[in-house]
């Protein structure tokens, strides 16, 4: 087994507007400035990790529209292994429609577009470098069947991460029970759990509801509050804070944490999982320090060099 962190997911393009606060309903409001970046949890896990120093595998799909040429050219300068990439006929890259406020609040909505069809035999395609990797991140943003077909692949090859976001409703259940690790954050833990309005006080109930419906290790982020986990052995959860830091731009914050996360689980194996969470949080948090999604994702030589110790 190899360091390598295989990411089966998603790339998005995304469009930015940043304006004061967000819409009402029917309303038009003037930004005040406009970005076109490269996105996707996927994509974004995947960068995180590479920066970090991570030897990356990315299985994903692109449309064959100039926008999904120039993202593959990108990840190649981002030193990701681009073999298992895909570039689809007929159907656009995903995008990603997106409005920051000056608070650093932000609204998303996504077309999948080429996403969706990132099917179980690309992934088999893939089987050889997704085994030898030893972490495994996949989320919801791609194709649920895909990102099955990749755990069962992989189970018994190393850690496995998944970040159920966007939030679905009903997880298929073999998704939950596959994954070493269950990720999300805590509006989507409400959408899975059915539990309203979820806080750090009632997080425990949020946790039991998760390893009711299969998760083997569970992690809510919080945000500014840092992050929560439990696991099958350790029911009760364990708070490890956030720094506060002045947010320019939460976009991209989660998916940096997950990429940072993969990193020191597959470089730092010995580090106990509460360590690899701190030190997860710090990059996150670099990451809301600037604007953009991938533009704010730090980079090795950004960071102090004693998280990597």
């Amino acid at each position: 087994m190899s360091n390598t962190i295989a990411v089966v997911g998603s790339c998005m393009i995304d469009f930015i507007t940043y304006s004061s606060r967000l819409p009402k309903i029917g309303e038009t409001l003037i930004g005040n400035k406009y970005e076109q970046g490269f996105g996707g949890k996927g994509a974004n896990q995947c960068v995180t990790a590479a920066r970090l120093g991570a030897s990356t595998v990315f299985v994903t799909s692109l449309g064959s529209d100039s926008l999904g040429k120039e993202y593959l050219e990108k990840l190649k300068t981002e030193n990701v292994d681009v073999t298992h990439v895909k570039l689809q006929n007929n159907i656009h890259s995903g995008i990603a429609q997106i409005i920051v406020t000056e608070t650093g609040e932000n609204v998303i909505v996504i077309v999948p577009g080429a996403n969706a069809l990132l099917s179980p035999k690309d992934v088999v395609e893939a089987k050889e470098k997704i085994q030898a990797a030893s972490v495994l991140v996949c989320q919801f943003e791609a194709s649920l069947e895909a990102t099955l077909e990749a755990l069962k692949l992989y189970k018994g090859h190393g850690i496995s991460i998944v970040n159920g976001a966007p939030a679905v409703k009903s997880v298929h259940p073999d998704i939950l029970k596959l994954a070493d690790i269950f990720c999300v954050n805590e509006t989507e833990a409400e959408l899975i759990t059915g539990i309203d309005h979820l806080m750090l006080k009632n997080a425990q109930d949020a946790v039991d509801k998760l390893f009711s419906l299969g998760c083997n290790t569970v992690i809510i982020t919080f945000g500014a509050q840092g992050a929560i986990h439990a696991s099958q052995s350790q029911k009760k959860f364990v708070h490890t804070p956030a720094e506060v830091v002045k947010a320019v731009d939460t976009t991209g914050a989660g998916d940096a944490f997950i990429g940072a996360l993969a990193y020191f689980l597959a470089y730092h194996k010995d580090l106990p999982l509460e360590e690899s969470i701190k030190r997860a949080n710090k990059i996150a948090a670099q990451s809301v320090l600037k604007s953009g999604t991938q533009t704010s994702l730090p980079y090795r030589k950004d960071i102090p060099a004693t998280l990597f110790e």
